[in-house]
C-alpha cells in the first residue's frame, strides 16, 4: 500500500517546484530592472540632467536713485540761491539819488575859491565850498589820519567819494570792512574824522549820507552811485580831473596843518571853459 506523501513535501523541493521557483525568479529580475529604470536618468542615460533654473529676484538700483535725487536737489538749491542773489543785487542797484534813503543834497556851484587858510564849513564833514589848491589823493586811498578837510573837499570837486568814520566808535574789523570799499578803487578816499554825529558819514560833492553801522547797505549804494558819476546833475564840477597826488600819499596833511601853498598847487582853474557849441571843456591837470 503506497504511503501518502508528507504534506508540503512536493512544495518544498522537486523539479517542478524548482522550475516554478525559477520562473518566479525571472519576473523578480524583470521587476528589478523596471525599478532600476524608474530611478535612472529620464533621458535614457544619453546625457546629464538639466540643472535646475535659478530664479533671481529683480532689485531696484536704490543707490543710483538716491544719487540722482541728491543732484536734482543740489541743482535746485543752487539755482534758487543764484536767483536770490540776482534779485538782491537788483534791489541794491540805484538809478537816482532819491532812491538812497536819508541822503542829503546841497548846492555848491562850480568855481569855488582856492584858499590856503582854514575854512569854517557849514556841514560836518564838508561837502563843498572853498578849498585848498592841493587835493588829497583819491585813487582808492585809505588814510589812518584825519586828513585836512580843505584838501579832501578839493578831492570831491574832482569826483572823489569820501568815507569818514568816528574813530571812537568804529575800529578793528569795522574799519577793515569800510576799507574794502575804498582800497584800490579810483575815485575814493577814506579817513577817520573826529567829532562825527554818526558812526559813518559819506560825502561826495553836494551829497552826504550819515549811517549808524558799517553794515548799512546804503554805504555800498552811495559809493557805487556817487563815485565819478558825472551823469548826476551837480554831482561834481571837474569831470575828468585827476585824483592822483603821490605827494599827499607820502606826506598827508592832517587837521591843524598849514597849507603847502602855491608850491603844491598843481590844479587848473576850477571853472570849466564853455565851448562855442555849448559843450564843457574839462580843465587839464
Amino acid at each position: 500500500m503506497a504511503k501518502d506523501p508528507k504534506p508540503g513535501a512536493g512544495r518544498g523541493g522537486g523539479g517542478s517546484s524548482s522550475s516554478r521557483g525559477g520562473s518566479s525568479a525571472r519576473p523578480a529580475s524583470s521587476s528589478g530592472s523596471s525599478s532600476s529604470r524608474g530611478t535612472g536618468p529620464r533621458n535614457g542615460g544619453r546625457g546629464r540632467t538639466r540643472p535646475p533654473t535659478q530664479v533671481v529676484a529683480h532689485q531696484r538700483p536704490w543707490g543710483l536713485i538716491a544719487a540722482a535725487v541728491a543732484v536734482v536737489v543740489f541743482a535746485a538749491a543752487a539755482i534758487t540761491y543764484a536767483v536770490v542773489q540776482v534779485r538782491a543785487a537788483d534791489a541794491r542797484e540805484i538809478d537816482a539819488i532819491d532812491e538812497i534813503a536819508g541822503i542829503q543834497s546841497f548846492d555848491y556851484a562850480a568855481g569855488q575859491e582856492h584858499v590856503s587858510t582854514p575854512v569854517e564849513y557849514d556841514q560836518t564833514p564838508p561837502v563843498g565850498g572853498p578849498h585848498d589848491g592841493e587835493w588829497a589823493d583819491c585813487t582808492g586811498t585809505v588814510y589812518d589820519v584825519d586828513v585836512r578837510h580843505e584838501n579832501a573837499v578839493h578831492s570831491m570837486e574832482h569826483g572823489g567819494m569820501w568815507i569818514t568814520y568816528d574813530p571812537d566808535t568804529v575800529s578793528g574789523d569795522d574799519v577793515a570792512k569800510l576799507a574794502d570799499l575804498v582800497d584800490g578803487v579810483s575815485g575814493r578816499l577814506m579817513s577817520p574824522y573826529a567829532g562825527l554825529d554818526s558812526a559813518v558819514s559819506l560825502q561826495s560833492w553836494n551829497h552826504q549820507l550819515e549811517v549808524d553801522s558799517v553794515d548799512d547797505p546804503r554805504i555800498a549804494q552811495f559809493a557805487d552811485f556817487l563815485t565819478f558819476n558825472g551823469e548826476v546833475e551837480g554831482h561834481y564840477p571837474e569831470i575828468g580831473a585827476s585824483c592822483e597826488n603821490p605827494t599827499f600819499v607820502a606826506d598827508p596833511l592832517v587837521v591843524g596843518d598849514s597849507s603847502r601853498g602855491a608850491a603844491a598847487t598843481t590844479d587848473a582853474p576850477t571853472t570849466p571853459t564853455m565851448g562855442g557849441d555849448g559843450s564843457t571843456e574839462t580843465p587839464t591837470e
